[in-house]
């Protein structure tokens, strides 16, 4: 007798778990070791600088954020030195910098300063988080159509550097920072000038690798000589300048605009950088 179609389901579907077995599929991720461990280390001195905020060691929780900045500045360096760079790179790399440079920075700012306003303090504090927060992804969507030479809004590690230089320099002056409306205000204003549409520098169009006239390195001895005279202060006012140049010429409307680009690489590209880090493979069981 011919098997019914019932039986016949029926041994398709053995089959085909008789083939499931066999074969197990797995998706994979394969990413850069050296620059994704770099922005780990990023994060660490955020989560540091953290813990060290709730605990009142302020100037602590400054230096973290400090530190977390410089391997910030390395881990993209290395990954484009190393042709390592990837769209999981990218993606962890704002991530870690929410936590180093948007988290911390707010939590310090509200538990050295601004705790006494109340409300009014952590809503501000937030305000910075937040306003962080939307500036990143907005980096993360406009890197590749936005000239590079130039930032669209405050950069988030440079608003963090603000942040960790103004508790260095007021303790370093002997200021005392508990209920400062200054502090009040830079808190709302940093927040606002990372959102904006205002022109920040990115110096990416200067090359030290090449040949340039001796003046250049007269200029950078007599700016590291007066660093050094006392850093804590002249970083902050370093800083602040370069935040506050920014928003007056971008109120005023002076100097040009900033100048959309074609894209780097297609959709089809970016899609081939995502299939570079994930791999599904196949394993067979024995």
């Amino acid at each position: 007798m011919f098997p019914t179609n019932e039986k016949k389901e029926s041994k398709n579907q053995t089959k085909r778990l008789k083939g499931l077995k066999k074969l197990r599929r797995r998706l994979t991720i394969h990413i850069y070791i050296l620059p994704n461990l770099l922005t780990t280390i990023n994060m660490f001195f955020g989560f540091f600088a953290i813990i060290h905020a709730i605990k009142g060691n302020f100037p602590y929780a400054a230096y973290a954020i400090v530190a977390a900045a410089i391997f910030d500045l390395l881990d993209g360096r290395v990954a484009r030195m190393t042709h390592s760079t990837s769209e999981f790179g990218a993606q962890y790399d704002s991530l870690c910098d929410l936590v180093s440079f948007g988290i911390a920075p707010g939590l310090l700012l509200f538990q050295w300063s601004l705790q006494p306003f109340g409300r009014i303090g952590w809503l501000t504090s937030f305000f910075y988080v937040a306003c962080g927060t939307l500036r990143l992804a907005r980096f993360n969507v406009q890197q590749h159509i936005i000239e590079k030479n130039y930032f669209q809004g405050l950069p988030i590690p440079m608003a963090a550097g603000i942040v960790a230089s103004s508790v260095l320099a007021f303790q370093d002056l002997s200021l005392v920072p508990h209920r400062s409306p200054w502090i009040l205000a830079m808190t709302f204003l940093l927040g606002f000038v990372m959102v904006s549409s205002f022109r920040y520098r990115s110096f990416k169009d200067i090359d030290l690798k090449r040949r340039l006239p001796f003046t250049y390195l007269v200029a950078g001895v007599f700016m590291l000589s007066l660093i050094a005279i006392r850093p804590e202060v002249t970083l902050f006012l370093l800083f602040l300048t370069y935040a506050i140049l920014g928003a007056v010429f971008g109120i005023l409307k002076l100097g040009r605009p900033l100048k959309q680009l074609a894209p780097d690489f297609t959709e089809e590209d970016s899609q081939m950088l995502i299939e570079d880090d994930l791999h599904e493979e196949v394993e067979e069981n024995m």
